[in-house]
């Protein structure tokens, strides 16, 4: 039996931040710069002014813990059919009008953290569970930062990676050192104007731009792209015209991007839900201006959620739902029709977990990560 479950600490302390003159501290995380008297906490809720310092009262602390396909993060071209440890904390450091994951992003109530799992608990639990790798997921990992580090590095330890799931709006230096521990991300490009970022988001979009320029040009990081498509706002031929060529020209053509499906929700319960033709289009727009895989998703279409060699044609994994269907890779990654390299992090053999989700008590595991 374990002799004592993990506890985790009431507040953790963070390194950026600065200290003002008027007595209030600056968290220097993100670019929205918090700025906070005494017992104040940011907009992401869960780093706050204690003591003159900016702390994470989320450490330790999750929204939940589940073992899910790869697939859902959307990866597509990372570890395929394998299984990743999913898990989050709450809040989050945009305001998007248009949440889908809103009762954790959006929440203002710690008792939505009540599971808890140390470091060590986590990447043994994703051992245990034969989990290839973890995900930083559900809510944005860039607000809980030192979890996610101390996380990784304790996967790293037993060979499990790590993936951030992210909308990419971090400052320079916590940026750099958040990706050396990560192994990929999916970014959520919310759309490609100022205007969308500000007004719905609470954001600005050059920042994310930085990110994943980052990402690609300064890291070995896997990267894809999601982009969630909301009729009337950020699904015009014009800027989705726009946002794919920009990928092309500064993250290269080998860079994945899906195109999801809306559903009404939190603020933002006024519009239609995402046609499959608004998917279909964006992924057209996105291949005819150089994206070698491009996918719908939050819709089932096999033929448009499948994988095809860019020199050939050939379907090279194919997918329904989370489901891969077919498989026509050679174990060096290529086409095996014309040889033509696919892009990606792939295993010799691809992973059969399929549609599972397995949801995961960490009250099993003890202090120092042992299952009781």
């Amino acid at each position: 039996m374990a002799e004592t479950l993990y506890q985790p600490p009431e507040t953790f302390p963070t390194h950026y931040w600065h200290a003002l003159d008027d007595g209030r501290v600056q968290c220097d995380l993100c670019p929205r710069y918090c700025k906070m008297h005494e017992g104040q906490r940011g907009l992401c809720f869960v780093r706050g002014n204690v003591g003159g310092k900016v702390v994470s009262l989320s450490y330790g602390r999750s929204s939940g813990f589940c073992v899910d396909p790869v697939e859902k993060k959307p990866l597509n071209h990372f570890l395929p059919g394998t299984p990743i440890f999913s898990f989050g904390t709450a809040g989050c450091n945009l305001a998007c009008k248009f949440c889908q994951n809103w009762d954790i992003s959006k929440s203002r109530e710690m008792d939505s953290l009540m599971d808890r799992a140390s470091p060590e608990a986590i990447a043994q639990a994703a051992h245990d569970l034969g989990c290839r790798s973890v995900a930083y997921t559900y809510n944005d990992p860039v607000i809980f930062h030192e979890y996610a580090i101390d996380v990784a590095q304790a996967c790293r330890a037993l060979g499990i990676k790590s993936v951030a799931v992210t909308a990419g709006y971090v400052c320079p230096e916590p940026r750099r050192e958040f990706y050396r521990y990560m192994d990929a991300a999916n970014v959520d490009l919310k759309a490609f104007t100022e205007d969308f970022y500000h007004t719905v988001c609470g954001g600005h979009l050059q920042a994310v731009l930085d990110t994943l320029v980052y990402i690609k040009r300064e890291t070995s990081v896997w990267l894809e792209l999601t982009t969630l498509l909301i009729p009337g706002e950020n699904d015009s031929d014009a800027e989705l015209d726009n946002m794919t060529r920009w990928v092309v020209e500064h993250l290269g053509p080998d860079v994945p991007m899906h195109f999801t499906a809306f559903h009404p929700d939190w603020k933002m319960q006024d519009k239609p839900s995402t046609p499959l033709s608004s998917l279909s289009r964006a992924r057209r727009i996105a291949m005819n201006n150089g994206v070698r895989y491009a996918y719908v998703g939050n819709v089932h279409d096999k033929q448009e959620e499948s994988t095809y060699c860019h020199h050939c044609g050939q379907m090279l994994i194919g997918r329904d739902w989370y489901v891969l269907s077919e498989w026509n890779l050679t174990s060096q990654g290529t086409c095996n029709r014309c040889g033509t390299p696919c892009a990606g992090v792939f295993d010799r053999l691809p992973g059969d977990w399929g549609a599972r989700r397995l949801p995961v008590d960490m009250r099993r595991y003890a202090v120092h990560g042992g299952a009781e």
